[in-house]
């Protein structure tokens, strides 16, 4: 049939929104209709372009037709398919645009998951677009007094900041988490982040920062009487002793098998850098000559 052919179901839907000497005003209704046949038309013979844009046009007549909701649904669909086409911009910038009209509807959850599914499609192909993708889907949600929802997204932008060895920003995210965990009294979950990125900086080399992080976290209570607080107090003890064995022994410990993956991972491989180097430092600390002119 004729009508069912989704090329000219485009050129018929076309033709209703432009303005001509017989149309005074564009049929937004009928149009929408003709696009999201001709969509699904394009989607099942497999014309993936056609497809895509076909539901764009469908979710911009449905933004005419003021339902921001089916809008979002198609302008998803579109990003969909950019994706199968491994065309990057547009994923965002579709994706970005569902979050934006399932936000006009109020529904903050699906506008960061819409941000969301554009960051996992992203993160091998442009790892850093992902990252600030994830980022704005945790405020959306942090925003919205939703921070439980948004654990999965914390732990999907460490991971990626891990992967690129932007270590400092992995560990400033994992804080994040704990204070998102804080707000929401999940209690577990904040000390496992404040672990985690403790070790991350242990991970880094940087000492220094791990133990300023581990003291910071040690004035919240609930990581003090943890389990992970102690296990970080033996991680700390062991750096400053020079003790590679114990850092190992502790590296294998529960508290560290109960983190996430990849923070596993990292504490195996602990120590990186040269811990006799650091206990070295700190028996000289120790040893400093009393100044008898300080009187302090």
């Amino acid at each position: 049939m004729a009508s069912s052919d989704p090329h000219k179901l485009m050129v018929k839907a076309d033709k209703l929104t432009k303005l001509s000497l017989t149309r005074w005003s564009a049929d937004w209704k009928s149009a929408t209709q003709l696009y999201e046949q001709a969509a699904n038309g394009f989607r099942v013979a497999k014309n993936i372009e056609q497809a895509k844009i076909a539901f764009e046009k469908a979710s911009q007549g449905q933004e005419m037709l003021s339902s921001p909701w089916d809008a979002a649904k198609h302008m998803e669909s579109a990003a969909a398919l950019a994706k199968e086409l491994h065309n990057w911009r547009e994923v965002a910038d579709f994706y970005r645009k569902a979050s934006e009209l399932y936000n006009e509807c109020g529904r903050s959850q699906p506008a960061s998951d819409a941000l969301a599914k554009a960051a996992r499609a992203l993160e091998d192909a442009v790892p850093e677009d992902a990252i600030q993708l994830y980022t704005d889907a945790c405020i959306m949600l942090e925003e919205d007094d939703k921070e439980q929802m948004a654990f999965d997204l914390y732990r999907a932008a460490t991971n990626v900041y891990i992967k690129l060895e932007k270590y400092a920003d992995a560990a400033t995210f994992l804080l994040r988490w704990g204070l998102a965990a804080d707000k929401c009294n999940a209690t577990n979950s904040q000390c496992k982040a404040y672990l985690s990125a403790i070790i991350v900086y242990l991970y880094a080399n940087d000492f220094k920062q791990a133990e300023k992080c581990y003291n910071d976290c040690s004035q919240v209570d609930a990581f003090l009487r943890s389990d992970q607080n102690r296990c970080a107090t033996k991680l700390i003890s062991a750096y400053t002793e020079g003790d590679v064995e114990e850092i190992k022994r502790v590296a294998q410990s529960s508290a560290i098998s109960n983190l996430d993956h990849v923070i596993i991972k990292l504490a195996r491989k602990l120590p990186t850098g040269d811990v006799s180097a650091l206990k070295k430092a700190n028996a000289v600390q120790d040893e400093e000559p009393l100044d008898e002119n300080d009187l302090t």
